[in-house]
């Protein structure tokens, strides 16, 4: 049985998620922004959030673990030197999630997972421009 446990498992192995969170989460500190599906969104939150707390700290034994989950240097880079200091005060909440459309083909729903601007803005990407089809 499953009591309290908090994790979803999103069909795949330990292994593929953990890749699969440190991507989502690697992508959203280097473009201040994703869209994914819901339940991804939020189990990505909950890793986000985790790692700035972990960043706050600021010593090397935290780079380190940020580096071991992120796998991107770009990312642990701009995780300590802008996400971080721009959280700094704020108990919690760094993210926010904003439901944002049905996708087309399997009716999954889709979410937008951003930083929350506190105090000093975190610079988020700007949103592509797509267009329409002819």
């Amino acid at each position: 049985m499953r009591h309290k446990r908090v994790e979803k498992k999103f069909g795949r192995s330990k292994a593929h998620r953990e890749q699969l969170m440190g991507g989502l989460v690697a992508h959203l500190i280097v473009q201040g922004r994703i869209e994914t599906t819901l339940p991804k969104a939020k189990q990505a939150r909950r890793d986000a959030e985790k790692i700035v707390t972990l960043a706050r700290k600021g010593t090397l034994a935290a780079r380190r673990l940020a580096a071991a989950r992120l796998r991107s240097p770009q990312a642990v880079a701009k995780l300590f030197d802008e996400v971080a200091p721009a959280m700094d005060g704020r108990p919690g909440g760094y993210t926010r999630i904003i439901k944002t459309r049905v996708r087309r083909g399997d009716a999954s729903e889709m979410a937008l997972l951003e930083w929350v601007a506190g105090g000093a803005a975190v610079p988020a990407a700007a949103p592509e421009a797509v267009a329409p089809r002819a």
